[in-house]
């Protein structure tokens, strides 16, 4: 017989000490407390836990006066068990049914338990694959609302099917009490300032000055030489890529490959141990620590997909507890699901206890670590309903309404990959959203595509046409170059193909259309002109994203020179291809970028928010006449020059992409004053005064005030 478990082993509290300020706490949140009866469970030696019924909300596991509620949604299951396990989570020790149900609604309170201890589930269900249900009392499940896990999950052979018992190799959740501080207001403000994608695990993970335990951890993105590097840099908001636990999908621990960036997920409501073995603690520290600094905090977050795959993957959580309730599933084979992500299966976000577990793990990011909005991925899947998009969809209504989520920041990636996923332009006026055409429009007109201008006018001033049309103020473009998806900037401008070699898949994962080119050589290259070309490419398209109106987001380590080695899709490479090069940092390129992003702060036009009047704006030719609708068709124009009415005075900006120089006639000013040079990506370091024709070298942009 297996001995029982001490209530200190089991990181409980006794069985009727209560206190009264917790008591009442309870009681203004949640109504009566539990009231406890001797359980008929059985029972592992002399150990009994009391019983009560408890509460069917809020779901998942709440700390209670004395005891825990667990409360778990299953329209399908016949019984839920929570499984109890010893402090280094290795050993159960009880299993308890929970005793009521209310609808669809598994619920029970257990006393002695409190904070700390370990647990999970096994559901109880038909295994009927054809009618979409793969209950299995066998698999240990992690509840999908826990908020911490108390190791990483691995891949193993007990979590797929006909692998027996699989609570050895999962995780075990760990209870927590509430946040007993409110969150701040958020920070971040749609005005213009830029957003800086990073990845917590790769940010940190070769810094010199961060000790080594923490490298690659919230800990260190709180340490204060991370905290100087942003701040010096001066962005106004990091988008932390996805930090929940996630798992590899099953054809990379072959390869020797693991999820680098986290697009993977097992859980929503919880950070990754591996990025945070201080949970949501140590997520608040470095949120905290950032907001000291003034920087917003946006966590990208996957609720389109899990890690749970196709038919073929583990059973880690939604499989086992209503398969048929929370994916989409087949409606000719439900054995089978529908892949809307590209991920192998789909959440069914359009149903209400879906939408119930994505509004609880939102609001436990804000309540437990304080994050001031989100960025979600494959946005679109969270409208869709079973015939398509609709702004109007249930989870982005509710999200809109919800107290806690209204006022914080929504970016969307407006795409997926189904039958109509490309949305840009159709969330709500609220939503910022992902201007992937504003990349794209970059890209060719600086690699020298024909017939660019005009679309680079439109992207420049903001992407009216997507936006304006709408009311929607023109900040909600974030405009962006380069993300986690694709080359990064040094790349986009050395290799004409991607070279995605390492991840295993034989060349066949990552986009394929890049609009990159590479000066003739493939890859890096010791020339001197080729070097000094493909940098002033690089300045030139920061240049271009930072006096754009919209919200600029600089992929991390874009500003200094990063390279994956031509991998567009380094999903896979947890290593030095994606982690952030402290060591090679192209030092000029962080100065120029820090320079332009001051700039930018100082630039009334690039953060407006309104659709720009001809009265903010005047294009001419490079002589100096206006610009007509046949001069904006011309396939060979490759020259943009705008006059831009700024306060407190004008400035002028040309955007050159041929490869000769071109002389631009500069408008006089009134007062006889000169203009000022205040950027010149060919010459970063030129300052100095012009007038009358100012020659503009070939393949740069210059900016000049008067």
């Amino acid at each position: 017989m297996r001995a029982a478990l001490s209530h200190r082993e089991a990181g409980a509290v006794p069985c009727g000490v209560l206190r009264h300020r917790q008591r009442g706490a309870y009681l203004a949140h949640h109504g009566p407390a539990p009231e406890w009866h001797v359980s008929s469970v059985e029972r592992v030696g002399m150990t009994a836990y009391p019983l009560a019924p408890g509460r069917p909300d809020p779901l998942g596991a709440t700390p209670v006066p004395g005891g825990v509620n667990f409360a778990v949604f299953s329209a399908h299951a016949t019984a839920i068990d929570i499984c109890l396990f010893d402090a280094a989570g290795a050993r159960e020790i009880e299993r308890i049914a929970l005793p009521a149900r209310t609808g669809d609604v598994f619920h029970g309170a257990i006393g002695g338990l409190g904070p700390g201890v370990r647990y999970g589930l096994r559901v109880t269900g038909p295994f009927d694959p054809a009618r979409g249900h793969r209950f299995d009392p066998m698999k240990l499940l992690c509840d999908p609302l826990a908020t911490r896990f108390d190791r990483p999950f691995r891949l193993h052979p007990s979590l797929f099917v006909g692998g027996g018992d699989s609570a050895a190799a999962m995780p075990k959740a760990i209870v927590e009490a509430a946040p007993t501080l409110p969150p701040a207001a958020s920070r971040f403000a749609w005005d213009g300032g830029a957003i800086y994608e990073l990845n917590v695990g790769g940010f940190t993970r070769t810094h010199p000055e961060i000790p080594p335990p923490l490298r690659g951890t919230f800990a260190g993105l709180a340490h204060p030489a991370a905290i100087a590097y942003l701040r010096r840099l001066g962005i106004a908001a990091v988008e932390l890529m996805p930090p929940t636990p996630r798992i590899e999908a099953p054809h990379l621990p072959p390869l020797g490959l693991t999820d680098a960036w986290g697009y993977n997920p097992v859980t929503f409501a919880a950070p990754d141990p591996r990025l945070a073995p201080g949970g949501f603690a140590e997520v608040r520290a470095a949120v905290d620590a950032l907001h000291d600094a003034g920087i917003a905090v946006l966590v990208d977050i996957v609720l389109n997909h899990t890690g749970e795959y196709d038919e073929t993957g583990p059973t880690l959580s939604l499989r086992g507890i209503d398969n048929a309730s929370y994916y989409r599933l087949d409606p000719a084979d439900p054995s089978r699901y529908r892949d809307e992500t590209g991920c192998r299966n789909t959440m069914a976000l359009d149903r209400p206890a879906v939408v119930a577990l994505a509004l609880a793990a939102l609001r436990r990011w804000v309540l437990h670590a304080g994050v001031d909005g989100f960025r979600f991925d494959l946005a679109t899947v969270l409208g869709r309903r079973e015939d398509g998009f609709d702004p109007a969809a249930p989870l982005l209504a509710a999200i809109e309404a919800n107290t806690v989520l209204r006022g914080r920041a929504r970016i969307a990636e407006p795409w997926d990959p189904g039958p109509g996923g490309y949305q840009l332009g159709a969330f709500p006026p609220d939503w910022g959203e992902w201007n992937d055409r504003y990349r794209d429009t970059l890209r060719r007109f600086w690699r020298g595509d024909p017939g660019q201008v005009g679309a680079l006018a439109t992207a420049f001033c903001g992407s009216a046409d997507i936006f304006a049309a709408r009311g929607r103020a023109l900040t909600r473009s974030v405009n962006f170059i380069t993300a986690h998806d694709g080359f990064t900037l040094a790349d986009l401008v050395s290799y004409a193909q991607k070279h995605n070699d390492a991840n295993g898949e034989g060349g066949r994962d990552g986009a394929e259309s890049n609009w990159s080119w590479n000066h003739g050589v493939e890859g890096p290259h010791n020339d001197p002109a080729l070097r000094t070309a493909r940098a002033a490419d690089q300045r030139a398209l920061l240049a271009s994203l930072l006096l754009s109106r919209g919200t600029p987001m600089i992929g991390m380590g874009d500003e200094c020179g990063r390279s994956q080695r031509g991998n567009n899709n380094a999903y896979a490479q947890d290593n030095e291809i994606s982690w952030f090069d402290w060591a090679g940092m192209d030092r000029a390129l962080l100065r120029f970028t820090a320079r332009l992003l001051q700039l930018r702060r100082r630039c009334a036009f690039a953060c407006g928010a309104a659709a720009v009047t001809d009265a903010e704006i005047a294009w001419r030719t490079p002589e100096g006449a206006p610009m007509t609708p046949a001069l904006w068709q011309e396939p060979d124009r490759r020259t943009l020059v705008a006059l831009i009415a700024d306060a407190p005075g004008k400035a002028l900006l040309v955007a050159h992409a041929g490869s000769a120089p071109v002389w631009v006639q500069l408008p006089e000013i009134t007062d006889g004053r000169r203009w000022r040079v205040l950027v010149d990506t060919a010459a970063p370091r030129r300052r100095g005064t012009a007038a009358g024709w100012l020659e503009v070298a070939g393949r740069s942009l210059m900016l000049l005030a008067g």
